[in-house]
């Protein structure tokens, strides 16, 4: 097929080429340059090796560089031919082998998707649970007092002067308490979703607000300490309601976790009416900056501090902390995907994290995000 070194290198470069057969000897290039080459070309390609002149160094460079075999010479074709056989057995095995770490690896892939997707889907369960539990307050206000109107109205066959009164101060209450609903409703549904046109936004102080339901009825309170400063002229961030919500809770419980131990978790709100000086960030022992080559600096901009003054992130484990399953809690305690959550959501947001640490005095996470208007009290 080929009288020399660079003829079968070509010949492979343009072909499907399963085995080769060199000889050791060959005039330009040996048969281990060869090899050598043809490995660079297709690395999955088997090579059997022939000479008359075995050494030692001989056999142990080609088997470095993956050989296959190695015959003899002289030898028959009854030898060549059950060499050529290993070695196309062989060559089956390996593409055999890395189909299925393909497929494995898609599988893998694709299961991860879907139970960080599933873990989004439980959160945003607890967050949709907390819309109910918002409007119920109002609608028990509301119920209750319809009940007494009836009872009022029931009792009198002609309502007088109080009862008047008496109606027309209950039916104020209830014009709230429906305002109230109104506005509830509006906003969580501003969080599911919008026009395609329309960029997603949450008013941040509505979202702590709603934080602050969550967490505290949150089991991993217990004992711990949690406050939240908003915003002292609330604003909105470019971020869906939502999201947002969501990777401040898991960030919330995450500070809560880190320790039994009686400790705080803080959540402040600013914003910066200046871009972020991105050089003096460095990544290091402790700390880190993420997603920066997706990050929208564009002014003004919102950060998020959540602060714990919890046992902070030990420096082996803080390159870590954003890995798909990585966790430090028991078994059935975490699944490792909460700040992975994170990091993604405030990408696609095209917003920033950068997370701050330090052995006994805790650590803060800082979210940044692009703001937007004011928005309404």
């Amino acid at each position: 097929m080929a009288a020399d070194g660079p003829t079968a290198i070509e010949l492979a470069q343009k072909h499907f080429i399963d085995v080769a057969v060199l000889d050791i000897r060959m005039a330009g290039m040996s048969g281990i340059e060869v090899l050598e080459r043809l490995k660079y070309v297709d690395p999955g390609i088997e090579v059997v090796m022939m000479t008359a002149f075995e050494t030692t160094d001989t056999m142990r460079q080609a088997l470095r560089l993956r050989a296959c075999d190695y015959i003899n010479k002289p030898f028959d074709l009854a030898t060549m031919r059950s060499a050529i056989a290993n070695a196309m057995q062989r060559r089956t095995l390996e593409s055999e082998i890395h189909n299925n770490a393909e497929q494995l690896e898609e599988l893998m892939s694709e299961l991860q998707n879907h139970k960080i997707a599933q873990q989004m889907s439980e959160k945003r369960g607890d967050i949709y649970a907390s819309i109910i539990h918002d409007i119920n307050g109002p609608l028990t206000v509301i119920s209750g007092f319809i009940q007494l109107l009836n009872q009022r109205i029931g009792n009198a066959s002609h309502p007088g002067q109080d009862d008047l009164e008496f109606i027309k101060d209950r039916l104020k209450t209830i014009t709230r308490q429906v305002t109230n609903c109104i506005s509830i409703s509006r906003r969580y549904l501003s969080y599911l979703g919008r026009h395609s046109d329309d960029a997603p936004s949450a008013g941040v102080n509505e979202v702590l607000t709603d934080l602050n339901h969550l967490v505290n009825v949150h089991h991993s309170l217990h004992n711990h300490q949690f406050t939240i400063q908003p915003l002292a002229e609330n604003v909105t961030a470019r971020m869906n309601g939502t999201d947002l919500i969501q990777v401040l809770l898991n960030l919330a419980v995450n500070g809560l976790q880190s320790s039994s131990q009686p400790h705080s978790v803080t959540i402040r709100a600013q914003v910066l009416k200046q871009p972020i000086d991105l050089t003096r960030f460095k990544d290091g022992p402790q700390e880190r900056f993420l997603n920066v080559e997706s990050f929208d600096n564009t002014p003004p901009l919102v950060m998020l501090a959540t602060v714990d003054t919890g046992p902070g992130i030990p420096p082996e484990t803080l390159p870590k902390v954003f890995q798909p399953y990585f966790t430090t809690k028991g078994p059935q305690k975490g699944t490792g995907l909460g700040l992975n959550i994170v990091q993604r959501l405030i990408k696609v947001a095209h917003g920033a994290l950068h997370v701050r640490t330090k052995a006994g005095q805790g650590t803060t996470f800082t979210i940044y995000l692009r703001a937007g208007a004011s928005a309404s009290a």
